[in-house]
């Protein structure tokens, strides 16, 4: 039993193709050209698989990135609408527009960029399940201070826009001793 086996026409660029040229037909002969187009089709079913995966893999890693970017796009929303009511005067249970409390104000705001929150400081700050610790803080992020009666929005730079208290208006305050002292946690909204 001879038998030759030879690449006949095989190109660099094919190499995926293979011609089997039989000279004396033998059983084991059979068995080797059947094993040979088998593996050759495994190549291919593994290259495919292969690439099946990256691509699951790539598009995991967009929803992940691009949830980050969502939650982003609306925090920078929220503070937007937050700052254009700055001069509103603060009025208790106001939700505005053109007056609100504390709570109101990051309701309104975070509302208008589409996030809806409960309505007082204590069920914000347990309905948001994202926590934050000082100086963590990211814009539209919201801090919980006075024992936690009062909440603002941290804008940036060590600031946050919030409703005072009666008599006053929404301004922008510094995160001061004052308020780090009576800091008793953070939440982020819309993630």
């Amino acid at each position: 039993m001879t038998a030759s086996v030879g690449v006949a026409g095989a190109h660099p660029a094919a190499a995926d193709t293979v011609t089997v040229t039989v000279v004396k037909t033998a059983p084991e002969t059979k068995t080797a050209t059947k094993t040979a187009t088998a593996t050759g089709a495994n190549t291919a079913a593994r290259e495919a698989a292969a690439k099946k995966q990256a691509t699951k893999k790539k598009s995991a890693a967009k929803r992940k990135v691009s949830r980050t970017a969502l939650q982003r796009a609306k925090a920078r929303r929220a503070v937007q609408m937050a700052r254009k009511q700055i001069g509103d005067p603060y009025r208790y249970g106001a939700t505005g527009p053109g007056a609100f409390d504390c709570s109101g104000l990051v309701q309104y705001a975070w509302r208008k960029a589409g996030v809806r929150l409960p309505r007082t400081t204590w069920s914000i700050r347990g309905t948001v399940r994202k926590k934050v610790s000082w100086g963590h803080f990211e814009p539209g992020d919201l801090i919980f201070t006075s024992g936690g009666g009062h909440v603002g929005m941290y804008v940036g730079h060590g600031k946050m826009v919030h409703a005072p208290h009666s008599g006053t208006r929404v301004r922008i305050d510094k995160l001061d001793a004052y308020r780090r002292s009576t800091f008793v946690g953070a939440v982020r909204p819309g993630v």
